[in-house]
Order: structure tokens, then sequence, then C-alpha cells
């Protein structure tokens, strides 16, 4: 097979002899056509007959077996399902082929605005109907540079009403764009009305070729009692935004407070009938141990969480560093799998003392015992949110030419992010277990770790309850955070 630009001519679409196989079967057989400037042509045959494939082919998402296929430009392909990003606004998903570098067509207020859609920029995919995905789809292929423009049955999910309204301002759009424009459908009727030519593909074959212009437009829409109906039911509309009813207030937020205020006065209660503070000290034992030592507890509490925090970047960044390419090759899974499976296997409470050997006392090591605790779940975050991409989004990025880099930040990252503040969530929790343990070997770090174990060897049982209050308040706080960020991202998504 031979893939060359196409010199500036009359067809910026040209196949010739396209051989095409998947999976041993034989998919195209021998197609040959030409799609002439500014032509609006259709495909049209049964399911399965290849006329996906046939664009696919044109974008270059796929490579036939052999033939020849010219394209004057990189396409912009709009397809079935629209596969917007479900984190980027309306605005920015048309601005994607700019972000990528294969912008260059209508600027992106632009494009929303030809499709009627400007007012909705800031709004996420989750928050529009199918016909105002059909329209931002639709303006992201026109905000790509390039003449041609390749529609695989872009309103098929769309009821009759709004799709014969779509059809008519996509029509419309093609006479104003003046755009090479080839168009998948089922519909005979949708082929007949829009198109210049209709090409019929069947069995991997275009058997004919017929020139549509002239009387099938007329006719096809405006005769009869199919004219009658379509008065009487009016014009289509899909432009409805589905959100959901939320109460301003949910009684139901106050169940963590009552929780917390059942689980004081269960202590309270345990506390008065044991009536030993060496035992269980009560809450105003702990109170009065906290109010003495409170600048010695917060130097502590700044040393553990300090820790605590740079080892959840270390770990964390080393998670994603490994997780990526591990996600990417499942021979490098299997490779590693044993070693990394070992390394958690090991209790950090071993290793603390062979670490000492190592490296000694001091910080460095208390960060390299927090981040070993920190790395495995965001490893396993990174590795199962990358796979978790759906390759639909992958096909779009190819079909804009996106490069490695380009496809890590702007798809494969902000695909896996839910997965990834989960595994954070975690690692911020174990990355702090780290540092206490390192405390509990290293006397020179004294944190928080430090002021339980010391105020337990001195008998200060509610001086101990007090430095693990503290470290149970920077569990929370780091625990809602992360959770708050979680749900707005989920949220965005439509989740």
């Amino acid at each position: 097979m031979t893939v060359a630009p196409l010199p500036t001519v009359d067809a910026p679409i040209k196949l010739e002899s396209v051989l095409l196989r998947l999976g041993g079967e034989t998919i195209l057989d021998g197609v040959t056509l030409d799609v002439h400037r500014g032509e609006f042509l259709a495909l049209i045959g049964p399911s399965g007959g290849g006329k996906s494939t046939v664009l696919r082919v044109i974008a270059g998402l796929l490579r036939p077996v052999s033939g020849t296929v010219r394209v004057e430009s990189i396409p912009a392909l709009v397809f079935q399902d629209y596969r917007l990003l479900p984190w980027r606004t309306a605005l920015r998903n048309v601005q994607l082929p700019a972000v990528l570098g294969t912008g260059g067509g209508l600027e992106a207020r632009e494009a929303l605005h030809l499709v009627g859609m400007d007012a909705y920029a800031d709004y996420y995919p989750a928050q529009l109907s199918g016909g105002m995905r059909a329209r931002i789809a639709l303006a992201r292929a026109l905000a790509q540079s390039g003449d041609v423009l390749l529609l695989d049955e872009p309103f098929a999910a769309l009821d009759a009403l709004v799709r014969e309204r779509f059809n008519a301002e996509l029509r419309h759009l093609h006479e104003k764009t003046g755009r090479t424009t080839v168009l998948v459908t089922h519909s005979i009727r949708e082929a007949v009305w829009l198109a210049d030519r209709v090409a019929v593909l069947r069995g991997g074959k275009i058997v004919e070729i017929l020139d549509t212009r002239g009387e099938g437009r007329v006719s096809a829409y405006t005769d009869g009692l199919e004219r009658h109906l379509r008065e009487v039911l009016g014009t289509g509309d899909s432009t409805r935004i589905r959100t959901e009813a939320r109460d301003p207030f949910s009684w139901s937020r106050l169940l963590p407070l009552l929780a917390i205020a059942l689980g004081v006065i269960g202590w309270t209660v345990a506390a008065s009938r044991i009536g030993d503070p060496l035992i269980l000290p009560g809450p105003a034992d702990v109170w009065a141990a906290y109010s003495s030592h409170a600048a010695a507890l917060w130097r502590a509490f700044g040393l553990t969480t300090g820790t605590a925090l740079l080892g959840t970047v270390v770990g964390g960044l080393a998670g994603l560093l490994l997780g990526y390419p591990i996600a990417k090759s499942r021979a490098l899974e299997r490779f590693l799998s044993p070693l990394i499976v070992a390394s958690q296997s090991t209790p950090i409470v071993i290793l603390a003392p062979l670490l000492v050997l190592w490296l000694g006392y001091g910080l460095v090591p208390a960060i390299v015992v927090s981040s070993l605790s920190a790395l495995y779940p965001l490893l396993v975050a990174t590795m199962v949110g990358v796979r978790e991409v759906d390759r639909a989004y992958h096909e779009v990025f190819s079909s804009l030419r996106a490069t490695f880099w380009q496809r890590l930040i702007h798809l494969e990252l902000p695909g896996a992010l839910p997965l990834l503040l989960g595994g954070l969530r975690l690692s911020v929790s174990l990355a702090t277990i780290g540092a206490v343990v390192w405390e509990f070997t290293d006397s020179n770090q004294q944190g928080l770790g430090f002021q339980v174990l010391r105020a337990g060897y001195n008998y200060m049982k509610p001086l101990q309850f007090a430095a693990i209050a503290l470290l149970i308040l920077f569990g929370v706080l780091a625990y809602t955070v992360i959770t708050t960020l979680e749900r707005r991202v989920m949220r965005r998504r439509g989740r």
C-alpha cells in the first residue's frame, strides 16, 4: 500500500483498488472512489458492509493491505458516539484540535456559534443532551484544519424530528463552509436529500454511485402526507440540559457530625465507668493534657505531617513513573510483578531497622520509609486508570494525529484522574503510618509518633491520646480535601 499527500486538484479524496482485511476477513475489496472538491458524498449500505471502515481508511485510522489512499489534508472525523472528553467543557472540547496542533479551521467560539452552541460554551458533556453533544462534535470538526469532513452517522441516536432538523442544518452548514464532506448513513432518504452523490457499498465493494442532485433533494422530505405531518408536529429540538434537582440542604450532611457526637458521648461514658485515666482517659483529661503541651504537640504535628506529605509526593511520583510503563506493557508487568509484590509483602516495621543500617538516622530515611509506604497505591491506580481510558477516545486522538506527550497530558492522565485521586487518598494514609513507624525507630525525629511512644513510657495516657487525636485530625483533613476533589471531578463527568 502507498499513502501519499494529494496535490491540490479537484479530488481531495482518492481511493484506488483499496483492499483491507481485519482478523483474516476481507472488509474492503478493491474499493475505488473519488470525492470531488466541495462535494457532499453519502455512503449507504447494509450493516457490516464496510461504510465506517471506508471513513477510517480516509481518516488514516486503518491502513489497507494494498491499494492507494490519497487525502489532501488531515480529515476531521465526527464519530457516531461523538466522543467528547468528559473532563473538558464544550469550548475546550472544540479547542482540542488547536491544542494538539491540528487546528487551523474555524476559531473555537466561531465554530460553536455556527452550530448554535455558543451559549453553552462552559457546560460539560454530562450536562448536555444528545443533540447538543452532536453539535459540539461537529463544531470540533469545523475547528480542525483541512478541507475534508467525515461524518459517521452523527445523528443516528436522535429521534426522527430532531434528526430531520439537524439534517437541514447540516445541509446549510455544508453550503456555507463548502467543505468536502463524506457522510455514512443507513437512511436512504437522508442520503438522497443531503448528498450530491450517493455511493452504495455492499459486501466490501462499491456497486453503484448515483447523482442525487435535483429531484432527489426536492422530493425526499417535501411531498404529500409526510410534509403535512411535519408541519403539524413542528420543529424538532433536543437542546434541553439534563440536570438533577438537588435540595439546597440535606439532613444527611449532618450524619458525620452526629456520629462524632455519639462517639464522644460513648467515650465519656466508658471513661467514667472505668474510672482509671491510665486505662482510658476521658475527653476532659485529654483536652487538659493537650492545653498544657500544645506548643510541643503542634511542633510534632508539623514534623510528622511534613514527612508524610513529602513521602506522599516522592512515593506518588515514583508510583506514576513506574505505573505508566507497566500499564502500557503487559510484558513489563509480568517481569516486575514478583518484585512489586515482594516489596509490598514486607511490613514497613521490618524494613525500618534495615534502613537505619543503610541510611542512618534523620529526615532522609524518614522520607524514604514514608515514600515506600505511599508508592504501591498510586502505582496500582496509575496502572488501572491508564488502562481504563476508553479506546474510543484514543481513536479521537489518533484522528487528530496526537503525539505521545499530547496523548499523555490531554487524555491518559485526565482520564485516569478519578482512580489516581482514590490512590492518593490511600497513599496519604500509608505515608503517615510510615512516618510514625520511623519515629518509633528514630528518637531524633520527635514527631507525633515519638510523642505517643514517650507519653506511653511515662504513663501519660491523656497526652498519648492527645497526640493520637492530632494524627487523626491530619488524616481527616487529608481525606476531606482529596474526597472533595474527587466529588468535583466526578460531578463534572456526570457520575
